[in-house]
């Protein structure tokens, strides 16, 4: 599968055959050992055990002590000088064995083990049975150790507890903003790469910080400003819109893919979210902020919205490429992270688009419409049980969904449906991963332990638990998403909670932590907590006057409006 960072929907629409094969391969890849049936006058292993208990799934054990005793019973009897040399347990250059049920019975007991740890134990088919016959296959068994349930961390109030994960997850918009754009890097490791749509988050996160007194006014002043005119000055906008990657020394557009080397209609209005919430706080009369809110006016003036209509259809294009023009062919419609691109589109000062645009191309006069009920739970919009959660938080940190409706939805009512449902079907758990319940949820994109990154949702699961998914939920799920945030960060802060906040993903069913962290995941986390707490960047972005009439001229009807 392709490794796609942001625009994290546009693989799956543009391939839904690959999709299907992709899936259809990810689910054997990650399927447990299959043990093949034994021939007669063979030698197998008839029952593995550990601590007396059967597997849990597969040949995978979970939530093993760190003290284990692990049995494999055989056809037959063992060769004991055979085991030395056909038997691994990982981690450990020797373990005990015992020999029990006329050496049929083999019991191992290795040192003591680490908590949440992966261990193998290997019997290779070399290994022999008392009458030197080979064994039938190739034997791994996974051992997955438990959490240690101790607080790793002092306990805080949840007002304290809030307050300390957006200062560290601001650290990685401030501390690690590239040194000469300011912008966002993609990820940790991206160096000059800087993405459009994060930036327009860690635009958010810096305002927040400002609100939180992480940093000064004027610091966040000097920052964001050094943002605009490293876009107004050094970077390619083509047709008024930005490239999803650039480089964040030179201002050089960065392909992100062969024909996606141009303009990214997505990522821009991400990044106009973030840029109109700044004009809108430094509303002060002093020459510097003045300039700030001249220049990015003159951004959002400067796109061309009806450019990406292709030729007057009514819908908006995601891509446009000075080489390949719109051969990416994407339109953005349905139901996923694109409603800020209309809503900015229709309240342009200089370019808008009519509501005909909106409810044939975004809505498709309704067919993005699902009305099923999922775990008791009407969901309102989207694909069956809504698709992965940033579709209810990337929009959503500027526009305020409270009391938001219009034709097709009620917003606050779609965004916590799909929250719940996502939180339901992981305490359900009907894949048996390891580690899922009230405590630990979230299915969204992110990085992925076996694929790179992945577009984790209740129909493309595959055990990848995303801290920003339950966390940025936080408005519409504060119980669970409460409750997620205390388990990632108490109990599995020492793997989860790092210089940057959370990590980028996890999965307990193979004791995987990503060393990662990516701007699109860590934004959303510090702006919903703020706009859960103090509604700061919802009553920012929904004080634009652009907003007011773009949103009510295309139907909207909102007490913010």
């Amino acid at each position: 599968m392709s490794v796609i960072f942001g625009c994290r929907i546009l693989y799956f629409m543009k391939y839904p055959l690959i999709l299907l094969l992709a899936l259809y391969c990810i689910s054997c890849s990650k399927k447990p050992e299959q043990i093949p049936t034994p021939q007669p006058g063979s030698f197998f292993i008839t029952r593995v055990t550990v601590n007396d208990q059967l597997p849990d799934r597969g040949n995978y054990f979970f939530n093993v002590n760190k003290s284990p005793v692990v049995r494999f019973t055989f056809s037959a009897p063992v060769d004991r000088p055979s085991i030395a040399n056909n038997l691994s347990f990982s981690g450990f250059s020797a373990v005990d064995i015992s020999f029990s049920n006329n050496d049929s019975t083999i019991q191992i007991i290795p040192p003591a083990l680490s908590n949440i740890t992966k261990y193998a134990v290997v019997l290779l088919p070399s290994l022999q049975s008392a009458q030197k016959v080979t064994l039938d296959f190739k034997s791994t068994t996974i051992l997955i150790t438990s959490i240690d349930p101790a607080d790793k961390f002092p306990l805080l109030s949840d007002d304290e507890l809030l307050t300390k994960i957006q200062k560290q997850t601001f650290k990685y918009f401030w501390d690690f903003g590239h040194p000469v754009s300011g912008m966002a890097r993609e990820r940790n490791t991206s160096g000059d790469l800087v993405t459009t749509g994060g930036t327009g988050f860690g635009v958010m996160s810096i305002i927040t910080g400002i609100h939180r007194n992480f940093i000064t006014r004027q610091e966040g002043l000097e920052r964001i400003s050094t943002i605009v005119d490293f876009l107004k000055n050094k970077c390619t906008r083509y047709h008024g819109v930005f490239a999803h990657w650039i480089n964040g020394a030179s201002g050089a557009t960065i392909p992100f893919s062969t024909k996606d080397n141009g303009a990214d209609l997505v990522e821009t209005s991400l990044l106009m979210q973030g840029l109109l919430c700044a004009r809108q706080y430094f509303d002060g009369n002093d020459v510097a902020e003045k300039s700030l809110r001249d220049n990015i006016n003159m951004l959002y003036d400067g796109i061309e919205w009806s450019w990406f209509r292709k030729s007057g259809e009514n819908v908006l294009y995601w891509h446009w490429s000075p080489d390949y023009n719109f051969d990416l062919n994407l339109q953005i419609k349905g139901w996923n992270e694109g409603l800020i691109v209309y809503a900015l589109a229709a309240g342009s000062n200089t370019d808008a688009i009519s509501k005909t645009v909106y409810d044939n191309g975004w809505s498709g006069n309704g067919n993005m419409r699902n009305g099923n009920d999922y775990y008791g739970i009407k969901l309102p919009l989207g694909p069956a049980y809504g698709g992965p959660l940033f579709f209810a938080h990337y929009s959503f940190t500027g526009i305020n969904p409270n009391g938001l409706t219009d034709a097709y939805a009620n917003y606050m009512v779609q965004n916590t449906a799909q929250s719940n449902i996502n939180y339901k079907y992981c305490v359900d758990n009907p894949k048996k991963y390891n580690g899922y319940g009230a405590n630990v949820w979230g299915l969204t994109a992110s990085d992925d332990d076996y694929d790179g990154y992945k577009a984790h949702s209740p129909t493309n699961d595959d055990g990848v638990i995303s801290p920003t998914a339950a966390i940025s939920s936080i408005p519409y799920t504060p119980e669970a998403s409460m409750a997620a945030l205390k388990y990632f960060y108490y109990k599995l802060g020492d793997k989860l909670f790092r210089d940057y906040g959370f990590i980028d993903a996890f999965n307990l069913s193979e004791a995987w932590f990503a060393n990662s962290f990516l701007a699109i995941d860590q934004g959303p986390q510090i702006v919903m907590i703020e706009n859960y707490r103090s509604g700061l960047l919802w009553n920012l972005f929904m004080s634009c006057p652009e907003i007011k009439t773009g949103m009510k001229n295309l139907g909207f009807q909102s007490p913010y409006l």
